[in-house]
């Protein structure tokens, strides 16, 4: 039986918090997590995405930090106690939002620190005092250098997305905040895929963690009906716009692989009058904010996003998210499908296969325990206006473009160029004939009869003799010679 909010041991303010947000009942993450959370342990917790992992660690945090609440206005009195870390910016700003919202009837404070923006509004922030710091590694770090943050009364730590916080990339500056830490400590980890590898690595950082699972390790939510289709590289958009007409979708993600590909197939759908939008790293901060809120508000109906956007975003009611690029992590995988059927909602998520794809499709079948079935899409017969660039140095979409034709509708998805750096086959008959020598006897062009001529003077008619030209200067007279 699922448990009702109202039965948590949380203070009035946090209880009416969560009424005036709509929530009446607990997920499971949030069920086993949050009485743990509120006994001071640690705690691996596995969860798929979009059960509200969020509110599994908030809640019982602000509870655990009402004994410091105050109405003082010193900063003295606001020390840092609480450290969210997370690895991108927008899922930053998501979390700190909704940890604003649990803790908007408390006197907590709380504020979000991360790249791309100025960093004095942030500073300003942190030197009035807050209890409850969100942030990602590299600012963090930024701010402790230039000695605008104090972590030496940190209580809790917790790493949302956990497996990818301690992969190769994040793991230095990882290391360096936790050695600012108090080693007395609370560490929670929460996330939807954890690898035996990471694992290890997080057992080095918790002291007796209660590991919580609510669904098989890696598994995707049984909400998202997932479809793998064949297809060539120089079909996918007409895939994707096929399925968006058979399923009459307005909105989904778009993933790919690379920045320079996800910014050149925004352009390439909007050349096909779809409303689209870029969200990569090259972004601007203030431009991928804007791209997400285009994207919530429904100016935007397709997202074109590398993996910066498969991690915890929690956009409500997109129906769709498409693989236009097998990912090349399998973790990934269930992250980016993830962005869809969310709260229990039911979503669509389709990956678009070439035939260089076997490997990667290999490790998603490992990791989510399932046979992965590709099947073949009917494509109607319209084609791409235009030509574009997918990133792959491959460039396609142009009419009459035989790398194009060379896969009809309801194809296997296998090209005959095998997906990368094809030949463009000869499309004039006259280079498919043989050498036929000239049987008339053509006249001497112009040089070559010039080159028959007899020379002049022993010199070549086909050397031009210099120009006299006036000297500036007579030449000296030579000296006379020396008397005896």
């Amino acid at each position: 039986m699922t448990q009702a909010y109202s039965s948590l041991a949380l203070a009035e303010p946090l209880k009416r918090a969560v009424a005036d947000m709509g929530y009446e009942f607990m997920t499971p993450i949030q069920e086993q997590a949050i009485p743990v959370v509120l006994a001071g342990q640690d705690v691996m917790g596995a969860a798929q995405t979009g059960t509200g992992k969020t509110a599994a660690f908030s809640l019982p945090l602000l509870q655990r930090l009402m004994k410091h609440e105050t109405s003082s206005v010193s900063p003295a009195r606001h020390p840092v106690r609480a450290l969210v870390l997370l690895p991108t910016r927008e899922l930053a700003d998501q979390v700190a939002q909704q940890v604003a919202l649990y803790a908007k009837y408390t006197k907590l404070r709380s504020t979000v620190v991360f790249g791309g923006m100025d960093m004095k509004p942030q500073t300003a922030e942190l030197k009035k005092g807050v209890e409850v710091l969100v942030a990602t590694p590299g600012r963090l770090l930024d701010h402790i250098e230039a000695k605008n943050v104090v972590l030496n009364q940190i209580e809790y730590v917790v790493l949302d997305e956990a497996d990818r916080m301690l992969d190769i990339g994040f793991l230095p500056d990882l290391q360096r905040i936790l050695s600012y830490l108090p080693k007395s400590r609370t560490t929670l980890l929460f996330s939807a895929t954890f690898s035996p590898e990471i694992k290890r690595l997080a057992g080095s950082y918790l002291q007796n963690p209660i590991t919580i699972e609510v669904a098989r390790p890696n598994e995707t939510a049984s909400t998202v009906e997932q479809r793998f289709y064949a297809s060539t590289d120089d079909d996918k958009r007409r895939a994707i716009k096929q399925v968006l007409k058979d399923r009459n979708l307005n909105q989904a993600f778009i993933f790919v692989n690379s920045k320079l590909g996800c910014a050149r197939l925004t352009r390439a759908l909007e050349r096909d009058g779809l409303k689209a939008a870029a969200l990569h790293g090259d972004k601007s901060q203030d431009e991928r904010l804007k791209a997400l809120e285009a994207f919530k508000s429904g100016e935007v109906n397709l997202l074109c996003c590398t993996d910066v956007a498969a991690r915890g975003l929690d956009i409500k009611d997109v129906p769709a998210v498409f693989n236009f690029d097998v990912p090349f992590n399998a973790e990934d995988y269930v992250h980016r499908i993830g962005r869809t059927g969310r709260a229990g909602a039911s979503g669509l998520a389709v990956t678009l296969v070439t035939s260089h794809d076997s490997r990667l499709v290999g490790d998603i079948e490992k990791l989510i325990k399932k046979k992965i079935d590709v099947e073949a899409l009917e494509l109607d017969d319209e084609r791409p206006r235009g030509r574009f660039n997918d990133g792959r140095r491959a460039w396609g979409g142009e009419e009459g473009d035989s790398r194009s034709s060379s896969a009809s509708s309801g194809s296997s998805g296998y090209s005959s160029r095998g997906g990368r750096g094809g030949h463009r086959q000869p499309q004039d008959p006259f280079f498919d004939k043989p050498y036929e020598a000239s049987t008339t006897k053509a006249e001497p062009a112009t040089w070559e009869a010039a080159k028959s001529q007899p020379a002049r003077g022993g010199v070549s008619s086909n050397i031009k003799t210099k120009r006299k030209v006036a000297a500036l200067f007579r030449p000296a007279p030579a000296p006379a010679a020396m008397a005896d």
